[in-house]
């Protein structure tokens, strides 16, 4: 294969695959420029396929593939590239609840969007594989105190946390609160905050009506969605004001 440096790793896969057939040794030549500079990307795809030659390689080629060039974003402002900033984990699972909500024919929703990196940098945990388990167990806590065990065992294993990854802890404990809620959107920056509610949710309209009347902070924006002016830098700080305003609104 010329100019192997060109291809990506899913195509090298599947182009090593086509030989050696029937009985008959043979060889995958991968050749690239020698007077060319590889980027950094190409010559993590190299160094994988390499790596990469026992029985069930294309699954690990695939983790490999989603590390390298990122699997597309969910959440978050840029709409492309860089699954680290929300976790391979929790792209699946969004991925797999949007599927199915398009086969039933419904509208989609779920989605929570902080405005912070939110990752396990790999400063942090080194191992990819490993991110990639620990991005699925986060995914996995139901309880804030399932949430806080794995905490402690990441600190305990790693040490202190890096704000993204504080983040990601934080993202994870709205989550978790949000799940028993009729909450469908939360888009939330340092200055703005929009919750967007499920039809006939359950809230209080004396509340909301209420904290529309005495606290000009606090907009409707269209008849499902409530607007929130306030200045919050801080992302921990913004999850909590986040939640208490859930439990001011819900039904006693």
């Amino acid at each position: 294969m010329n100019r192997a440096d060109k291809f990506g790793l899913a195509q090298l896969h599947q182009l090593r695959g086509r030989v050696g057939r029937s009985h008959h040794q043979a060889y995958a030549y991968l050749l690239i420029d020698e007077d060319r500079k590889l980027t950094s990307n190409a010559k993590k795809r190299l160094e994988a396929i390499q790596l990469m030659e026992d029985l069930g390689a294309g699954y690990h080629l695939a983790m490999h593939d989603l590390e390298i060039r990122g699997a597309g974003e969910l959440l978050g402002d840029n709409q492309s590239g860089q699954m680290h900033e929300i976790g391979f984990s929790l792209y699946m699972d969004m991925l797999n609840h949007a599927i199915k909500q398009l086969k039933k024919g419904e509208k989609l929703d779920l989605d929570k969007n902080l405005h912070t990196p939110a990752i396990l940098t790999q400063a942090y945990c080194q191992n990819t594989n490993e991110r990639l388990i620990i991005y699925k167990r986060l995914s996995s806590c139901k309880t804030r105190d399932q949430l806080k065990e794995l905490k402690e065992e990441l600190v305990d294993r790693f040490g202190v946390m890096p704000v993204q990854t504080k983040n990601l802890i934080l993202f994870h404990e709205l989550r978790i609160d949000l799940i028993s809620t009729d909450v469908i959107k939360i888009d939330s920056s340092q200055t703005i905050t929009e919750i967007t509610f499920k039809d006939n949710a359950d809230i209080d309209p004396i509340q909301i009506i209420d904290l529309l009347q005495n606290d000009r902070r606090f907009k409707m924006n269209g008849p499902d969605r409530i607007k929130i002016t306030a200045s919050i830098n801080d992302t921990s700080d913004r999850v909590a004001f986040i939640i208490k305003t859930l439990n001011q609104l819900k039904s006693n």
